[in-house]
């Protein structure tokens, strides 16, 4: 299996250089040439295999130059129940006789996130052998507060690798930024920016695209990566989980074999909704995306309107890794619509980059709708479908699951769409713990309370266990308080590689 990038048809590298580089050279996304085809009697015999059994099933497919141990040593190492808490890794919660919630939340860092950053470094340096690198890789991400921690926590001390995260300051959760800032590891560095998460964003993707900072890099014998959902090494692990869940539901016999289901994500990038969207590809009986935004609904506005327009106003919300406004996973998306048209994905690439805008073709737009539904929430509407939920059900959400959850009842109160329905439960409760709180109690109950203080109270009103990562942070110190200007991000990265 070859890749391509977005930008670019006639650049084509295997899977381990497409996640050894993370970015192509010109800007573009790797993808793969093409989407291998699984039936449905392949997806039965899933139903009796675990979830590292599943990995290895989707994953194969894709990762065709890693030999089975190779790929078995990296599924093995990612998937332990020492790190996720639970034998089922991504479980499967019957909220009631239509809706499904896919908790991806059990892993080290508590988001979704540990799904694919668990695997990514072990993919990465696994590439890094297969392809003869003799650099010194260095990850670089930009994070709207789940992907830096995770990718904090992977890439820890793994021999090979350096990694720099930078976060927006103000943009994240104090429990987001206690997990990144207190990180331990003898290979990592953090730093806040000033301003949101896409001028972190776009921060990173002008150091990868600086080819005389590239050049520097490369005269003192490091090489950039990346971890974010851009890497294909990232996305590729995503699509197990829906083979996983949709599994789980036939081996529960809430579903019958070919039945279609719904799917609904939260999501600011558009990477864990396109993963859904490549298992469909692939043959995983979907019907329908929803696509859940919170009050910045830039992806909410696209898919109606097929006019992607960033130039709005930017919300800091109780969901904040859903505060996004430019969805670099879209592209891949776009890339898959237009039948691999590079041309007419570069032109509306630099259209975004110039003018902040571009619209896709009517072709595109009727495709694109015709199978995905979209919706947004504000803050209010977040905190209503936490209360009522965990009212109704005993039942406690995060910020970004409620407004997942917000969107779908509203989808189906709009629609009559009753269809079996897995809705994509992105974090734990206890990472957004004062809002969540706020939620169920009111703004009162929150008041002049620690985290660490918040974390024991939602772990009562719950009757849920607080994650042990979260609950060893008081324990640990500060290691990183430095905070930059989006134009001196680079300096931050010479300055930890000691590199003029």
């Amino acid at each position: 299996m070859q890749y391509h990038s977005t930008r670019n048809n006639n650049i084509s590298v295997s899977a381990a250089e497409a996640i050894k580089t993370g970015l192509s050279a010109e800007g573009g996304l790797f993808v793969p040439e093409s989407f291998p085809a699984v039936s449905l009697d392949e997806i039965k015999d899933l139903t009796n295999k675990s979830y590292n059994e599943r990995a290895y099933f989707v994953l194969s497919k894709f990762l065709t130059d890693f030999t089975d141990e190779e790929l078995n040593n990296c599924i093995n190492s990612a998937y332990t129940k020492e790190k996720f808490e639970t034998d089922s890794i991504a479980p499967l919660f019957k909220l009631n006789d239509s809706t499904y919630f896919l908790e991806l939340w059990h892993g080290p860092t508590c988001a979704f996130k540990d799904m694919a950053l668990q695997i990514l470094p072990h993919l990465l340096t696994t590439s890094m052998k297969k392809t003869n690198e003799d650099k010194e890789i260095v990850i670089l991400v930009a994070t709207s507060g789940d992907t830096g921690k995770a990718a904090l926590e992977g890439f820890k001390d793994v021999k090979g690798t350096r990694i720099v995260v930078f976060y927006p300051d103000n943009g994240v959760s104090e429990i987001q930024k206690l997990q990144m800032v207190t990180q331990e590891g003898n290979n990592v560095s953090v730093a806040a920016v000033k301003g949101n998460f896409d001028d972190a964003q776009s921060g990173v993707k002008k150091i990868f695209t600086d080819v005389e900072y590239k050049n520097l890099l490369d005269r003192n014998h490091f090489k950039l990566s990346s971890a974010n959902s851009i890497n294909w090494g990232r996305l590729v692990p995503q699509i197990v989980y829906y083979f996983s869940a949709y599994a789980e539901l036939l081996k529960n016999k809430e579903i019958e074999l070919g039945d279609e289901i719904n799917v609904v994500v939260p999501t600011g990038n558009f990477g864990n909704i396109l993963a859904a969207y490549y298992a469909k590809k692939m043959g995983l009986p979907i019907a329908k995306f929803i696509c859940a935004s919170n009050e910045n609904n830039v992806l909410t506005d696209f898919i109606k309107t097929g006019v992607y327009n960033k130039n709005r106003d930017f919300h800091t919300t109780i969901s904040p890794s859903m505060d996004i406004l430019i969805s670099s996973n879209l592209e891949r998306f776009l890339y898959d619509l237009t039948g691999c048209s590079d041309s007419t994905i570069k032109d509306w690439m630099n259209e975004l980059n110039t003018k902040g805008m571009y619209k896709v073709s009517p072709e595109v737009k009727e495709k694109m709708q015709s199978m995905f539904a979209s919706g947004c929430c504000d803050d209010s509407e977040t905190m209503a479908a936490i209360k009522k939920c965990a009212a109704e059900y005993d039942y406690v959400m995060d910020t970004h699951t409620a407004v997942a959850k917000s969107v779908y009842d509203k989808y189906v109160e709009e629609t009559g769409d009753s269809r079996k329905t897995v809705i994509a439960s992105t974090a734990s409760p206890f990472k957004f713990n004062q809002s969540v709180l706020i939620a169920l109690e009111d703004h009162n109950a929150v008041v002049g309370k620690n985290e660490f203080e918040l974390l024991e109270m939602l772990s009562q009103k719950s009757n849920m266990h607080i994650p042990k990562s979260l609950y060893e942070l008081k324990n640990k110190s500060v290691a990183f308080d430095l905070v930059c200007e989006k134009e001196e991000m680079q300096q931050i990265v010479s300055d930890f590689l000691m590199v003029e």
